[in-house]
């Protein structure tokens, strides 16, 4: 029986209601009929979808003035959005996350792929960092607190309101803690690391938990070597790479408090006096590493999303081809570079063409040795090849 309580919305005749059923988890604007009654529903309003003959196909959240429409959130059209419901897919999520890591320090919410459309949770131990990205989300935030809290015991909970899609979805930038305290930055112990979270003042959750296994595998690539580490916010590469046997980290970021929670991060690892940090542009610093020939075994770069849209993907792969050119030469012979993108609009193919590129126009030639993802609490949902955006290339040159 269908759930009178909600407005129904339907497809035009030529959407693609095949791929809805398979697992799509977006409706575009160009595919939903916005007559005056569905123009008039409000931003995160929560309706029943139909096909073009009047078939159900779920419940679905509505952005009536977003390009993405209507977001899947639920295949059983019965289905109440509630704390009940937040808590069932919390809990799947959880699950998943227990079997993976012995102390809750994870992505406990990966959007689509757990479920929740534009949702993203990041757990700290006793506190967690959600990012509401969507306006359903942001209007639901209630509920979704409270099913968080009753399903993993969290007494902290801060609001990040920087994802770059909330202005698309007309949703403000106001941050900050909106349940419990916080007395400064979090230590998160990983791969024998010690990083310093800063959930409140911190890039996106304060911290990047998807490169965990990158950063496990260049540890084991590092050991006994010098590295450089740049675009390190708060030392993620390098202080996995000292914590495992590394000879000494150079960390280079242009963000001063993020260096100082690097360098706070090495005395809590005990591995401060091999680890030295230089604030300044990454390009320059390359630049400047160059003329004083400096090298290293290993030279990681991990930089922001360069191509964060198809529409600067061209101008994304041509930054990602200097980085390789102005960092390769910088390895010493037999050394490792390690080059990241987390730009879902630059494929990996194109990354990988654009990283030996640059490679080559630096005067090298690398093999390429290991491939890396997100981590496994960063899951992919197949049917949607947004949520597979980062990857790491290992070349040895």
């Amino acid at each position: 029986m269908m759930n009178a309580s909600l407005p129904i919305v339907r497809l035009k005749p030529k959407a693609n209601a095949r791929a809805i059923r398979h697992g799509f988890p977006w409706i575009f604007s160009e595919e939903l009929v916005t007559d005056r009654r569905t123009k008039a529903l409000s931003a995160g309003s929560i309706a029943q979808l139909e096909d073009a003959e009047r078939n159900p196909l779920g419940v679905v959240a509505l952005t009536p003035s977003s390009k993405i429409i209507a977001r899947m959130l639920d295949r059983d059209i019965d289905a109440r959005i509630d704390v009940d419901w937040f808590a069932d897919r919390i809990g799947q999520a959880l699950a998943h996350r227990e079997r993976l890591y012995p102390l809750p320090f994870y992505r406990l919410i990966h959007a689509e792929a757990d479920g929740l459309p534009g949702v993203v949770i990041d757990r700290f131990g006793d506190a967690a960092v959600v990012q509401p990205n969507a306006a359903w989300a942001e209007r639901l935030l209630e509920p979704l607190i409270e099913a968080l809290v009753r399903v993993t015991g969290v007494t902290t909970i801060v609001k990040s309101a920087s994802g770059r899609t909330r202005q698309l979805e007309g949703l403000d930038d106001e941050s900050g803690v909106i349940r419990g305290t916080l007395t400064g930055p979090i230590p998160v112990v990983m791969n024998g690391a010690t990083y310093m979270a800063d959930l409140e003042g911190g890039q996106k959750t304060g911290l990047f938990y998807d490169q965990r296994e990158n950063h496990a595998f260049a540890a084991r690539l590092a050991r006994g070597g010098r590295v450089l580490d740049v675009f390190s916010h708060v030392g993620g590469f390098g202080l996995a790479a000292l914590a495992n046997g590394a000879a000494s980290a150079l960390a280079v970021d242009g963000s001063e408090p993020a260096l100082a929670l690097a360098r706070a991060g090495a005395e809590a690892g005990n591995v401060a006096e091999r680890f030295e940090t230089r604030r300044g542009d990454a390009f320059a610093v390359l630049e400047e590493l160059g003329r004083e020939e400096a090298r290293f075994d290993m030279v990681v770069c991990d930089p922001p999303a360069f191509a964060p849209s198809k529409s600067a993907r061209e101008a994304g792969l041509r930054a990602y081809e200097r980085v390789a050119r102005l960092a390769a030469p910088l390895v010493a012979p037999g050394g490792y570079l390690v080059l990241c993108s987390c730009s879902h609009a630059a494929d990996l193919a194109s990354f990988r063409n654009a990283s030996a590129r640059g490679i080559g126009r630096g005067g090298r030639r690398g093999q390429l040795v290991h491939t890396g993802f997100a981590g496994p609490d960063h899951p992919q949902l197949p049917q949607l090849a947004e949520s597979g955006y980062l990857k790491s290339l290992y070349f040895r040159l």
